[in-house]
């Protein structure tokens, strides 16, 4: 394995442990794969900047009786020979209750990362929502 391919799985790995932690409600642990001035598009639309108010908007969507479990699947990941960035292709879908729970929004989503201290971190995503079922069809996309 090349350091390329390495560092891909490095970036992999990365995101499968952030998945996990999200659905084990364990949003310390997802932050921080996340740099301090981390930007994020939701799916329908929504800005988010920094560490901070991701964690917040996190949080407030995955508590309460019926929380939304986020799960990604990382597609493909490019990593430059250049410079210390990788980009991140994949799946993502919004589950009821926990992480095997019915889907109820999901789509595709894009992610910069870039090394730091020898550890990969997301510095921004942009999600898109393509699907939904039930009540997750009752949510608003920004015009």
């Amino acid at each position: 394995m090349n350091d390329r391919e390495r560092a891909a799985a490095d970036v992999k790995t990365a995101r499968a442990a952030q998945t996990k932690a999200m659905a084990d409600r364990d949003f310390e642990a997802a932050a921080s794969l996340w740099t301090e001035d981390v930007t994020m598009r939701r799916a329908l639309g929504q800005a988010i900047a920094g560490r901070s108010e991701y964690l917040d908007m996190l949080s407030s969507t995955s508590s309460g009786q019926n929380p939304i479990v986020y799960q990604r699947t990382a597609v493909t990941v490019d990593v430059s020979d250049r410079w210390p960035l990788a980009y991140e292709e994949g799946r993502w879908s919004g589950h009821v209750g926990n992480a095997d729970g019915q889907p109820v929004i999901a789509g595709r989503y894009a992610a910069q990362w870039v090394k730091r201290d020898e550890r990969w971190l997301i510095r921004s995503e942009v999600f898109v929502a393509l699907t939904c079922e039930g009540g997750g069809c009752l949510f608003e996309a920004l015009p």
